[in-house]
């Protein structure tokens, strides 16, 4: 079939929660991907930064052929021979104490939200159900209902609720604020680190060591949400590492799987999970073989092959070319490693136009907010591969 009947399909028979670019993916290698017409394109999405290390990355299926060979579920009721090295290896990696695993980045942020409730009446002694939670202004974590209770864009929450309590807001990258905001119910703050879905907002300098400081001073546990920005997308393992700084609970996603299958994590030192008993949390699929094998086997590539170092040098040619382009509707050009933005001014007619466009020159990215375009191809790009993406758009962006 050609694409527009792929696209009819989908139409006739989907859900219409998903507004795509109307290109029907068929295979991808690397950077690469190609449609059901046989055109090829480059991908600067890479799935939400889920696969970091390249489309069909031979080692990672390697492993997952193996591994669904000899054993893909046994549930949590047995053990298995894959979960404990996986733990072993990503505390080893982030410098962890403790791993939880599921399976989507929603659930990682599900799970964190309970841990550190349950943590507050335990530990820090809040009166039961009165916990609250400090979170960002335009964050973005995920989609259940607890979630979108504390979101600020009205897309996510309009004839949702009712929603959850519990969730103070705060302006991102505003630390008097945050701390403003703390009171003797406090027991969290959930932040990104870089504000992924809300344009790749990076915060001041300092901003997150002196969320460190507070919280260290008022007593309350970290949570850095790292599943877009984490395992190598901004040039280090953990961005919370530009600003040398640990979280109490770190939550990754996306890439752990290399984009192979749905493997989240909460990495925690070893005092906020240890709340849970047998039986008060868990996921028929979260730490099965499967899942295990591939993300230990993503983790590798990631060391391996040296793809920190190269979303740093890649990153730093691709947004010195963004930022070459001449076009007054150009309102910013952001980024850390490899991802980055552009942001036009509201007049501009929108992102989108722009997106449409690249994607008929042969490369595919996504707006967000209607006026920013987020470049984040897979950390694997080479340097020539970068200067033929900005052979195509810069023209098209100077329009």
């Amino acid at each position: 079939m050609r694409s527009e009947q792929y696209v009819l399909l989908e139409e006739e028979f989907g859900a219409h929660n998903y507004k795509p670019l109307d290109v029907v993916l068929e295979r991808g290698k690397g950077v690469w991907v190609w449609d059901v017409d046989g055109k090829k394109y480059m991908d600067c999405l890479s799935a939400y930064s889920a696969v970091n290390q390249g489309h069909c990355n031979p080692s990672i299926l390697r492993a997952m052929v193996e591994q669904a060979r000899k054993l893909t579920l046994t549930s949590r009721a047995f053990r298995n021979d894959q979960l404990g090295l996986l733990y072993k290896e990503l505390c080893e990696l982030t410098h962890s104490h403790t791993v939880l695993p599921m399976n989507s980045g929603a659930e990682a942020v599900e799970t964190a939200l309970k841990a550190v409730r349950k943590w507050g009446y335990m530990v820090k002694g809040v009166p039961e159900d009165e916990a609250e939670i400090i979170v960002c202004r335009n964050n973005f974590h995920g989609r259940t209902i607890s979630i979108i209770s504390f979101s600020t864009d009205p897309v996510s929450t309009t004839g949702f609720g009712p929603f959850t309590p519990g969730f103070k807001v705060v302006d991102f990258g505003d630390a008097t604020a945050f701390e403003a905001a703390i009171t003797e119910r406090t027991v969290a703050f959930l932040v990104e680190p870089i504000q992924g879905e809300a344009g790749v907002i990076i915060p001041p300098e300092g901003y997150l060591r002196d969320i460190r400081r507070m919280c260290d001073e008022h007593g309350l546990v970290l949570i850095l949400d790292e599943i877009q920005t984490g395992l190598g997308r901004t040039g280090t393992m953990l961005a919370e590492e530009h600003e040398g700084i640990e979280a109490d609970l770190t939550l990754i996603g996306k890439a752990l799987s290399g984009g192979f299958y749905p493997v989240s994590a909460v990495l925690s030192n070893a005092e906020v999970l240890g709340v849970f008993k047998p039986g008060e949390h868990g996921s028929t699929f979260g730490g099965n073989p499967l899942a295990c094998a591939v993300a230990r086997a993503a983790l590798k590539v990631l060391v391996e092959d040296n793809l920190l170092a190269n979303a740093r040098e890649m990153g730093a040619l691709f947004i010195k070319g963004l930022r070459s382009i001449d076009n007054p509707k150009i309102k910013d050009v952001r980024g850390r490693g490899l991802l980055l933005a552009v942001e036009f001014h509201t007049d501009a007619g929108g992102a989108r136009q722009y997106c449409k466009r690249l994607k008929d020159a042969g490369l595919l990215c996504k707006e967000t907010h209607e006026t920013i375009i987020r470049f984040a191809p897979p950390l694997v790009i080479t340097r020539e591969e970068v200067e033929w993406a900005l052979e195509r758009i810069v023209p098209v962006l100077s329009e």
